[in-house]
């Protein structure tokens, strides 16, 4: 059946419409949809799928607390946010829930849909509207002591995490570093086992809040 989809979103027309650019691709099927953010969370729990498009503003619970819930759970889907809103909140919200994806609905179908396929093989996206906000976001905040797993990253490792806050690809920091894409994938690997991370976009939020880079750096 290849990438199982569900749709969370509270307007009907916002599901059929996302329902009719996922199911054209043949190697996505959408396995359900969902209203608000509590429908999300059983559909989930009931079909299993491999990637949730949830949208951040629904009604009895809202699409960051549904996304914290659906992840909290032992082998949880890949969840991208759309949303209408690009504000630091939102962003930084979602980033701490644990979500690999970000993107506006603005955004036109193929970016969605490329989206989905790189988040489906462990990679974080955000939209590029909104990449410089979370950032932004971080400016400001009060400085705070280095967490002790960084001690456990070699040099080379830590390296590669900063690289990553900048939003470098894997293909991006290989030309930094002058590796290969293979070593670079490695590094990322170990780097997420280490911190006992999800993925990039939870890299991205460590870094910053652990102070390896900072904003304007």
């Amino acid at each position: 059946m290849g990438i199982r989809v569900v749709i969370a979103d509270d307007q009907a027309m916002v599901r059929v419409g996302l329902r009719m650019v996922v199911d054209n691709e043949p190697d996505m099927t959408v396995v359900g949809e969902a209203s608000d953010g509590l429908e999300a969370v059983s559909l989930v729990r009931r079909t299993r799928p491999d990637i949730v498009l949830m949208d951040i503003t629904m009604p009895r619970l809202d699409g960051i607390s549904a996304a914290a819930q659906i992840l909290d759970e032992p082998g949880a889907p890949r969840v991208i946010i759309l949303t209408t809103f690009d504000t630091d909140e939102n962003l930084y919200a979602a980033l701490r829930a644990g979500i690999s994806g970000f993107l506006l609905k603005v955004s036109p179908p193929e970016q969605l849909i490329e989206s989905i396929r790189v988040v489906h093989t462990g990679e974080a996206l955000l939209d590029p509207a909104v990449t410089g906000r979370v950032i932004a976001s971080f400016a400001g905040r009060a400085e705070v002591a280095p967490p002790p797993e960084l001690d456990d990253l070699t040099p080379r490792e830590l390296e590669v995490l900063t690289l990553l806050a900048r939003g470098l690809t894997n293909a991006e920091i290989a030309q930094e570093l002058f590796v290969g894409d293979a070593t670079v994938k490695t590094h990322v690997a170990r780097v997420l086992m280490k911190l006992h991370l999800r993925d990039r976009a939870q890299a991205v939020v460590f870094a910053y809040e652990a102070g390896v880079v900072r904003p304007g750096a």
